[in-house]
């Protein structure tokens, strides 16, 4: 573990892979969206398998950087729409293994947004129908450990914003804080 500083939060590797974990997690759920609309962009799925090394073991790398940043270069190109979700989850779960030990609020993008993403993706697939996504944000609640709630709970609660993702994001946020 790194020597942290006063406004900054512990974190081993661990942790970062178990965040990671969740995260790839909300993305494979969704990856097919986005396969299924741009089936010869591999960039989301790059994404995916980045984060699959780091969380098997590896040490972070510019791998998960560049996948990440390719992978929202993806969602941009795929227009609106559920593949746009998805490739972004893509993007976020390779992120994921950057979380940084800086105790903002921002930082809980790192940890909860490829899970509201794959929430609005699959809200969008579905006719952007909101109990779908909410759904899925229950879903993302139970199945986050102990361990990744252990980590979310060293950070401020997760900004508000106004696109559905940031609420998506907020609920998630609220709900694992509190249970």
């Amino acid at each position: 573990m790194a020597r942290i500083g006063p406004g900054d939060v512990a974190l081993t590797m661990d942790e970062l892979r178990v965040v990671a974990r969740y995260a790839l997690g909300s993305a494979e759920e969704v990856l097919a969206l986005f396969e299924d609309a741009e089936p010869a962009d591999p960039r989301p799925r790059a994404a995916v398998e980045a984060a699959r090394v780091f969380v098997g073991g590896a040490e972070r790398s510019r791998l998960q950087r560049v996948t990440a940043l390719d992978a929202h270069r993806a969602a941009k190109d795929a227009g609106p729409g559920p593949a746009r979700h998805a490739a972004h989850a893509a993007g976020d779960a390779a992120a994921a293994a950057y979380l940084h030990p800086i105790a903002r609020a921002t930082q809980v993008g790192h940890i909860l947004r490829a899970a509201a993403h794959a929430a609005r993706a699959v809200e969008l697939a579905a006719g952007d129908d909101p109990a779908v996504g909410d759904r899925h944000v229950e879903r993302a609640r139970r199945r986050a450990p102990a361990a990744l709630v252990d980590v979310l709970r060293r950070y401020p609660p997760a900004p508000a914003g106004r696109s559905r993702v940031a609420r998506l994001m907020t609920v998630l946020d609220g709900g694992l804080r509190s249970g």
